[in-house]
């Protein structure tokens, strides 16, 4: 298998993150059922906090807001700090070798538009901090379509370490991790265009930098598509699922 490029995939600060949208928050959240009260891990949180600053005030959620970069994490302290919010939102810098949570005390977790970890240690590793019924969003790319050129498939698979999944196969993935696939989404065309154009801008303005190479490859990859995607980024959702859990009953009545 190609070894992988060093997680968490860079992605500049100023870009405003696939599935970041205050809409996707609240699909996320009707998704995992948060009620008020409900504590969430939300990490790779960025500068903005517009996630957990959502929850906590439109759904009462007690949130801890996590990155690995104080410089990333200052504003959000400023906000919280100035609107009162400190009794319902943690502000926490971790290392993501070792994120030093207590484990099953959280409700949900949300990881959104950042590929901090390979998907199966990803889901090895969220797991034990969810409380049982507990959901985990999070994001990672996906082959979309049937067919891919060579190059783009050989670009992401040195980039995370293995194939590419579809959705259907991601969530797959989460059922074999232990967790009851619940919801899959992905960025449509003009989404995903979007996303790289603020990522070229992004980029543009900055010095060149070590870690951006894989990202400008990625993108004159996706210049190349014609603005028809054979890869994109997606959104799934699972459930934390206990061993020996019967499968849920059919949707269809059948």
């Amino acid at each position: 298998m190609t070894p992988a490029e060093p997680f968490p995939l860079f992605h500049p600060a100023g870009v405003r993150r696939a599935f970041g949208s205050d809409e996707a928050t609240r699909r996320f959240a009707k998704v995992a059922q948060l009620e008020p009260g409900a504590r969430v891990l939300v990490l790779g949180c960025g500068p903005d906090g517009s996630a957990p600053l959502l929850l906590v005030r439109e759904l009462g959620c007690s949130v801890v807001a996590a990155d690995t970069d104080e410089s990333l994490l200052a504003p959000l302290r400023e906000r919280v700090r100035g609107q009162g919010l400190g009794d319902r939102l943690e502000v926490r810098r971790v290392a993501l070798e070792a994120l030093g949570l207590p484990e099953g005390s959280f409700n949900a977790i949300l990881i959104q538009g950042h590929v901090l970890y390979p998907l199966r240690p990803t889901l090895a590793g969220m797991r034990p901090l969810l409380a049982k019924r507990g959901r985990l969003g999070l994001t990672f790319p996906a082959r979309v379509g049937r067919f891919a050129p060579k190059a783009v498939l050989d670009f992401w698979e040195r980039r995370v370490g293995g194939p590419l999944l579809l959705p259907r196969e991601m969530l797959q993935t989460l059922e074999g991790s232990g967790y009851e696939p619940e919801s899959a989404e992905t960025l449509h065309d003009s989404e995903l265009d979007a996303y790289y154009r603020d990522i070229e801008a992004q980029l543009a303005s900055a010095p060149a930098a070590a870690q951006a190479a894989g990202l400008r490859e990625e993108l004159a990859l996706h210049r190349e598509s014609n603005g028809k995607a054979s890869v994109s980024y997606a959104f799934v959702v699972g459930r934390r699922k206990e061993p020996g859990e019967k499968p849920p009953a059919s949707r269809d009545r059948g």
